[in-house]
C-alpha cells in the first residue's frame, strides 16, 4: 500500500505543529485460560540464567551480530524483576545488578537513575546490598540519583553485584516529558521504571536532572534479563524476546532477554490487538486497540521500509523484532532499544491530528523513531548534553527516507516541514551542539528538529555525496554499541574529506564564546 505524495505536502503543517519525537496475522491476545485465581506459585516461575551464561540473548539478534556477546564481556548485566499490580500503578521491583569497572580508574562508588521520582511519581529504594551485604545509600540531586558508596575502592576491571529492592508508583496520569510514564486509558507505559546505571565518563558520574523539553537517558549498552509479574489478561510488550512465560490463576509471568540494549521498556494492556508480519530476518509487531488494524498494517509497512532502507545505507538492524506499542503519550513517538511507542490517535486513519490526516503523522513518526534504532541506540551519546547527534540526524535519515520512498517531491515536502521549523524562531543561528538545557522556549524544536537537518545536507554538500555516504557508514559501523560525540563525529568525517571542517561546525555547531 503507498500513500499519495501530494499529501506529504501537508507535512510542512504537520512538523511546525508538533514536537518528535507477507503474510500477516491478528488477533486479540490472551494469556492461558486456566479457571482459577491461585497465584503463580514462585517455584514455577522462569529462572534467571547464570551471569556468564548469554545463550538466552542469541535468539533477540540476528546471525550477523551474535558475537558481540562475546566481545562485551564486561558489559552491565541486569537480572531484573518487576511485578505490576492489578491497579497498573504500584510497581514492587527487585534487581540485581553485576558492573564492572570499565574506566580507567579505580571507582568509588556507583550511581544509578531513579527516575520516577522526576517523572511525576516516585521511587523508594527499601534495601541495597553489594555482594550480598546491606550496604548503605544515598539519595542526591532531589531524589533521582542513588549513591551506592563501595566499602573498597573497586579497580579496574573488577566487577561487584549490587541488589536494590524498590517500589515504582506510576502516574495515573500524563505528566513530565510527553507522559513516558504513565498509566492511562488502560494502557501502562512503563519508562525508566526500574534503577539504571548511570554512565561514567571524562565528566565523572551524569546524573543531573534532565529538561523536560528533551529525552532523559543518557545510557550505556547492558545486557537484560527481565521476569515481569503482571495480571494474566495484560498484553505485555517488551524490549527483548520473550524467552519464556508462565502462567496459572489470574497471573502470568514472561521472562525477557535484550542485549545488548541501553535501556529496558514494557507497554501493556489489556485491550492490545496484535499484528505480526515476517520479512525474513527479523518480524514486526504492532499492538493497538481493536478498531485501529490498519493503522497498525500501515505502521508496519513503513517500519519495513525504513528497516530495509537504514540497513542498507548505515549498518544491518540487529534484531530479529521490531515493536511497535500504541500509548496515550503526549509526544508522537518515543525510541527505545528494539522497540517504539507511538501516540495512540495516530493509528485511527479516517481521523485528523490538527487538521492534517493521521495517516501523515504516522509515516513520519514511524520512519523517526525507527531512525534512532541506528542514531540513539546503535550509536549512543548524551542525550541531554548533545541531543543534535541522535535527533538531528534522524531527522536527516528521515528526510533521506522520503526522498527513497516518494521521490524528489516528497523530498521536497519534508525539507518544508523541516524549514517551517525553523521558522519558528525566525531562522535564528542557533548552535547545534548545545544542551537540552540551553534552549529557550521555542529553540529546541526549531533547531535541533529543524535546522539539524540542515547542517547534514551542507556537510554532504561540503563533502559530496558519495564521501558523505560513507562517511556515515563508517560512523555508525565504526561506534555500534558505543557512544559518540560531536567531536568523533568531526574526526571521522573529516578522515573521509581529506579537508579541515572547522568553519562549517563554527557556523552550525559550535556554541559562540
Amino acid at each position: 500500500m503507498k500513500y499519495p505524495i501530494s499529501l506529504l505536502l501537508l507535512l510542512s503543517f504537520f512538523l511546525q505543529s508538533c514536537q518528535f519525537s507477507k503474510n500477516s496475522t491478528e488477533a486479540p491476545i490472551k494469556a492461558d485460560d486456566a479457571d482459577n485465581s491461585t497465584p503463580l506459585p514462585e517455584e514455577n516461575a522462569p529462572t534467571f540464567p547464570d551471569w556468564d551464561d548469554r545463550s538466552a540473548l542469541k535468539s533477540g539478534l540476528i546471525l550477523l551480530y551474535q558475537n558481540v556477546l562475546d566481545e562485551m564481556p564486561d558489559a552491565t548485566i541486569y537480572h531484573l524483576d518487576l511485578n505490576i499490580d492489578d491497579d497498573l500503578i504500584h510497581i514492587t521491583g527487585s534487581q540485581e545488578v553485576r558492573y564492572t569497572n570499565q574506566e580507567d580508574i579505580a571507582l568509588d562508588e556507583v550511581y544509578f537513575h531513579l527516575m520516577p521520582n522526576y517523572l511525576g511519581e516516585e521511587m523508594l529504594v527499601s534495601m541495597v546490598q553489594i555482594n550480598g551485604e546491606d550496604a548503605d545509600f544515598a539519595l542526591e540531586m532531589r531524589d533521582t540519583a542513588l549513591r551506592v558508596p563501595l566499602e573498597s575502592s573497586l579497580a579496574i576491571g573488577e566487577s561487584v553485584l549490587i541488589k536494590i529492592d524498590f517500589v515504582t508508583t506510576v502516574p495515573a496520569r500524563l505528566e513530565s516529558n510527553y507522559g513516558i510514564l504513565a498509566s492511562t486509558e488502560g494502557v501502562l507505559a512503563l519508562a525508566h521504571a526500574y534503577p539504571m546505571v548511570a554512565v561514567y565518563d571524562d565528566e565523572g558520574w551524569n546524573i543531573d536532572i534532565p529538561s523536560e523539553q528533551g529525552d532523559v537517558t543518557y545510557l550505556d549498552m547492558s545486557f537484560y534479563f527481565a521476569r515481569v509479574n503482571a495480571p494474566k489478561d495484560l498484553v505485555l510488550v517488551a524490549s527483548g524476546n520473550e524467552i519464556t512465560h508462565k502462567s496459572t490463576g489470574d497471573r502470568q509471568v514472561a521472562l525477557y532477554a535484550a542485549a545488548p540494549a541501553r535501556d529496558f521498556y514494557i507497554a501493556a494492556s489489556e485491550e492490545y490487538v496484535h499484528i505480526q508480519e515476517d520479512f525474513g530476518n527479523y518480524v514486526i509487531n504492532a499492538y493497538t486497540p481493536k478498531n485501529m488494524e490498519n493503522g497498525a498494517e500501515m505502521a508496519i509497512e513503513v517500519a519495513a521500509a525504513s528497516i530495509d532502507f537504514f540497513s542498507e545505507q548505515f549498518a544491518p538492524y540487529p534484531y530479529t523484532e521490531f515493536d511497535i506499542a500504541a500509548t496515550p503519550t503526549y509526544a508522537l513517538g518515543i525510541e527505545y532499544p528494539g522497540m517504539t511507542a507511538i501516540r495512540v490517535g495516530l493509528f485511527d486513519l479516517g481521523t485528523e491530528v490538527n487538521g492534517t490526516p493521521a495517516s501523515i503523522y504516522l509515516e513520519s513518526t514511524i520512519a523517526h523513531e525507527v531512525g534512532h534504532q541506528w542514531f540513539y541506540h546503535l550509536v549512543g551519546n548524551d542525550q541531554l548534553d548533545e541531543p543534535w547527534l541522535d535527533e538531528s540526524l534522524t531527522q536527516y535519515i528521515t528526510w533521506q527516507y522520503y526522498l527513497n520512498q516518494h521521490g524528489n517531491n516528497g523530498g521536497a515536502g519534508f525539507a518544508q516541514a523541516l524549514d517551517g521549523r525553523w521558522r519558528r524562531v525566525d531562522h535564528a543561528q542557533v548552535p547545534l551542539g548545545l544542551p537540552v538545557s540551553a534552549y529557550e522556549d521555542a529553540e529546541y524544536g526549531a533547531i535541533i528538529y529543524g535546522r539539524g537537518a540542515f547542517f547534514f545536507e551542507a556537510l554532504e554538500e561540503e563533502m559530496g555525496e558519495d564521501v558523505f555516504d560513507a562517511f556515515l557508514a563508517d560512523y555508525t559501523q565504526s561506534q555500534v554499541w558505543g557512544i559518540a560525540s560531536t567531536e568523533s563525529l568531526r574526526e571521522i568525517a573529516e578522515k573521509h574529506c581529506n579537508c579541515d571542517l572547522e568553519g562549517l561546525f563554527e557556523r552550525w555547531i559550535y556554541p559562540v564564546e
